[in-house]
């Protein structure tokens, strides 16, 4: 059983206008499949910035892949082959990349860094609800009393696994259904109709009794689904990843309500034999990458083919990226930033961010700095996905959240609209330096945001800048009591994002 109960949520107004409320209930409403690429996916090796290859070579020459190897997307940068798949969604407009994604004072820690992005938590924040589990309270705060009815007869969430994802926690209850195996799904004997006796033994018994009674109707919604539905797709691979994801898809065809089906595709961790050492394309991060990505490429061409491709996005995570160094066993280590993938009619195609900058001389320690906050990408997909208000993101996620054009195709469900400005164009000098800093750029709004961070991660400095708009602003910075080292400055203009390097002599 995987739906405890007894749940004392508070209500808080989610959507942006109350027909929202129906469409997400509906049959038409809009789903978003998570995957996670559980163990920190290598970033440098899956998103490959080509415009610094020459200092990859230099940083991990016995895992880089071979230039002439890489599937080039556009110019400066290009997916590991294994990933034909994607790149051909890519191609098609289906795929969006973006560059880059972590959060301040990154935790190099797997149990530490997933609780953090499962919850939408700051580094130094403790959650025990995830980001999904709070967003589904917002909306449903008597959950699970009176669940499931018939205005919402199915489940919430779906986790395809043998444990309710934490993603969907709320405060007492699992909003997830674990799905373990779709052709086994029993039903649960609900027990005897006696009066339960007034004391914390019937408390528990009453629980139970109702957490089967939950599970039982669930399950038989489920199944139901999965019997009405079917695949239309002959681009699946005879592999679990495969499966899972035609699973995904003919549960959406069968009418399923559910509004997120979560997947976990683990292995990432490649401290060792992360390639082949006689073929770098071939291994275990190839075969991992391939697995993500003909699948991705597969469901994508099914739920095309089943009418279904303007209600369902897919979205990747990883608990943190590698180091930009390699290690001894043809491997890499814990990192910082990773990038993440968004697939589905509706996206922005194309890279969001810039690419991260390589240099010739990358510390033993150093890894790919953030541009942009997870919580600001989880932000956007409840807003402009399932019609969150920012205020709502604003209170219960990032207090700085400013949406990023993830999605477009599809009518917005936002409030507020997000204008493409050009990329923010960043000076800094002198650099190397010895004491003063000056950082230069071209502001459009009121306020910038600046950030510095050491070389594992952690935030030093934030600052706010008023700006003179249409003008270039700037900033000397006093880096006299710094240690000598490699740091980071990030400029936040709007959703515009911007990293530079820096060594401090």
């Amino acid at each position: 059983m995987t739906l405890p109960l007894l749940l004392n949520g508070i209500g808080v107004s989610a959507l942006t206008r109350k027909s929202m409320l129906d469409e997400l209930g509906g049959e038409d409403g809009r789903v978003l499949v998570l995957i996670k690429m559980g163990g920190g996916n290598d970033t440098l090796n899956t998103i490959i910035p080509l415009e610094y290859y020459d200092n990859l070579i230099k940083a991990r020459p016995n895992i880089i892949i071979p230039q002439k190897k890489v599937l080039e997307i556009e110019a400066g940068v290009g997916f590991h082959p294994s990933m034909g798949g994607m790149r051909d969604l890519m191609e098609e407009g289906r795929l969006s990349v973006i560059r880059a994604v972590g959060y301040p004072n990154q935790n190099r820690s797997h149990f530490r860094s997933s609780d953090i992005w499962n919850t939408a938590s700051g580094a130094k924040e403790t959650k025990t609800t995830g980001w999904m589990g709070d967003y589904f309270t917002s909306i449903h705060p008597d959950y699970p009393d009176m669940y499931p009815n018939a205005e919402y007869p199915d489940p919430f969430a779906i986790t395809l696994g043998a444990s309710a994802s934490e993603t969907c926690q709320g405060p007492n209850t699992n909003f997830s259904y674990a799905l373990t195996n779709i052709n086994n799904i029993g039903t649960l004997k609900e027990g005897g109709e006696d009066i339960a006796p007034v004391n914390c033994f019937g408390d528990n018994l009453m629980f139970m009794r109702e957490a089967v009674r939950q599970t039982n109707a669930y399950s038989s919604r489920v199944k139901d689904a999965y019997d009405k539905g079917e695949n239309k797709s002959d681009l699946y691979e005879q592999n679990n990843m495969s499966l899972v994801m035609s699973i995904v898809a003919r549960l959406i065809a069968g009418g399923l309500k559910t509004k997120l089906y979560i997947i976990n595709l683990g292995g990432f961790d490649t401290h060792s034999a992360q390639v082949d050492t006689d073929d770098v394309t071939k291994g275990r991060h190839a075969n991992l990458l391939s697995l993500l990505s003909g699948s991705v490429r597969a469901f994508q061409d099914d739920i095309i083919k089943l009418g279904l491709e303007r209600r369902v996005m897919g979205m990747t995570y990883s608990e943190f990226g590698r180091r930009i160094k390699s290690n001894g066993s043809n491997g890499s280590d814990h990192g910082d930033a990773v990038g993440m993938f968004v697939f589905g009619e509706c996206v922005s195609p194309g890279f969001i961010g810039d690419n991260p900058e390589i240099s010739s001389d990358v510390g033993k320690n150093e890894a790919v700095p953030y541009q942009f906050d997870f919580r600001t990408v989880y932000g956007s997909i409840l807003v402009d996905w399932f019609g969150a208000s920012e205020d709502y993101v604003k209170e219960n996620i990032l207090e700085d959240f400013v949406k990023i054009p993830i999605i477009s195709g599809c009518v917005s469900t936002s409030n507020t609209n997000v204008s493409v400005i050009d990329p923010i164009d960043v000076e800094v000098s002198p650099n190397p330096t010895a004491d003063f800093l000056t950082v230069r750029w071209k502001s459009y709004l009121e306020h910038s945001i600046l950030f510095i961070s050491d070389e594992m991660g952690g935030t030093i400095l934030r600052r706010q800048v008023e700006n003179d708009r249409s003008q270039t602003s700037q900033y000397t910075l006093d880096l006299t009591k710094f240690p000598s080292g490699v740091y980071f400055i990030k400029v936040i203009e709007g959703h515009q994002h911007k990293v530079k390097r820096i060594v401090k002599i």
